[in-house]
Parts: structure tokens; sequence; C-alpha cells
């Protein structure tokens, strides 16, 4: 069976990036990374692609009003890529409603929270400071609204008393780093069924039987 084409949108230290290229290079995921963008060019992720072997494109956001320049060139590079869908791994900026709307169903995206709770850039550190027990981690796919859209998988992690904001976010992300891949996974088996603002996810697998799960982690219908 041909491997799922993945492009990835990243912004900053591309670890999640990294996670889906591992998953692939293991045979986890039947996956290939066919290109990887960042809107910094000097982006941690870009070295990761290349280290990779994977095509990286740096395409810098330019100034106030450029973001429909900005994503022409975004979506010139996904043209050449052919990718079946497109993975935002802590990418930091907002897609126009137009670019979502031509990738919709074919574009997820990770965040770290259990969304709809802490939107926004710093789910783990608004978390701490409402003083919530539990946080963890969410895939979606993506749609007009910032991290809005239908709800894929999620993890539950605890929160530690002494938690500071990076102790809980390192331990959010390794939760991370496992719902990515296998929201991957589920899309390329043709196991996720889109249906109004729920997903479906139909019965198959579990990753619980094949992977080791981290302590202190709930994991969600679906991993």
């Amino acid at each position: 069976m041909a491997k799922l084409r993945v492009a990835v949108l990243a912004s900053g230290r591309g670890s999640n990036l990294q996670s889906v290229l591992d998953a692939c290079a293991k045979g986890l995921v039947n996956a290939e990374v066919v290109a990887v963008v960042s809107d910094d060019p000097d982006s941690q992720a870009m070295q990761r692609a290349r280290k990779a072997k994977v095509p990286a494109h740096g395409i810098a956001p330019g100034g106030k009003g450029m973001r429909a320049q900005h994503e022409a060139e975004v979506q010139r590079v996904l043209d050449e890529a052919r990718p079946e869908i497109i993975v935002l791994a802590g990418y930091m900026r907002v897609l126009s409603p137009a670019f979502c709307q031509a990738w919709r169903g074919r574009i997820v995206n990770i965040h770290p929270s259990l969304l709809p709770a802490f939107q926004g850039r710093d789910g783990q550190g608004d978390a701490l400071a409402h003083g919530v027990k539990v946080t963890g981690c969410t895939t979606h796919f993506v749609d007009e609204t910032v991290d809005g859209g239908p709800i894929i998988l999620q993890a539950a992690v605890l929160v530690r008393d002494g938690d500071t904001r990076d102790t809980l976010a390192d331990r959010v992300l390794a939760a991370e780093h496992q719902l990515l891949p296998r929201t991957i996974d589920l899309f390329q088996k043709g196991r996720l069924s889109l249906e109004g603002r729920r997903v479906r996810i139909l019965r198959g697998d579990s990753w619980r039987t094949k992977l080791p799960t981290l302590p202190d982690v709930l994991y969600g219908e679906g991993y």
C-alpha cells in the first residue's frame, strides 16, 4: 500500500515533527513526510527536516498585511509536494479561513491542553495559572477558529504539586509525541469519520497494546 504523503508546518524546535519522522522511519505509521514548511527559516524544525533529508522550505511571514502572500507561497510548496494531509506541529501562525476551507478535513493540529480549555499560545502556562489538577493535549481538525476544530484524540496529564510551567510542559509534550503520530496513523487507515463537529473513530487496533504508556496519563478513546 502506498504511503500517506504528509506535509508538516512547524515554527520552533520541531520535536513534534521529529516524533512524526521517527514514527514513519520505524514503520509505526505507513506514511512519509514529503515537505516541511517553517515561518522561521532558521528554526530547529528546519534543521531536523534537512537531517532527515526531507525538503525544507523556510518562508518568512513578512510584515503586516502580508498573510495572503505568505500563504500563497506555502500553497505553492504544497502544490509541488502533493501531500494528502497537512500537520501543524507547533506552527505559530493563524491560517486564513480560505486556506482552512481548501484543506478541510485534511489538516490537523496538536495543542497542549484539553481543548476547548486553554486555547491559544500558552496552554500549559494557562492551565498552571488557573490551578487545574488535570491538563493534557489534543489533536483536532483545523477549521476557521483558533484551536476550535473537531477533536480527534486527547490525553489527560496529571498536574503535580510543585510543577513549574517547564516541568508540566515536558510531560504534556511526551504525550503529544504519542498522539500526533497516532492521529496520522488513524487518518492513513481511514478510521476518522468527520460528522459535523464530532470525529468518530472507527474500530481497529490500539497503540496501547503496541507501545509503552506514560505514567499519570489517561488516554482517550482511539489511542
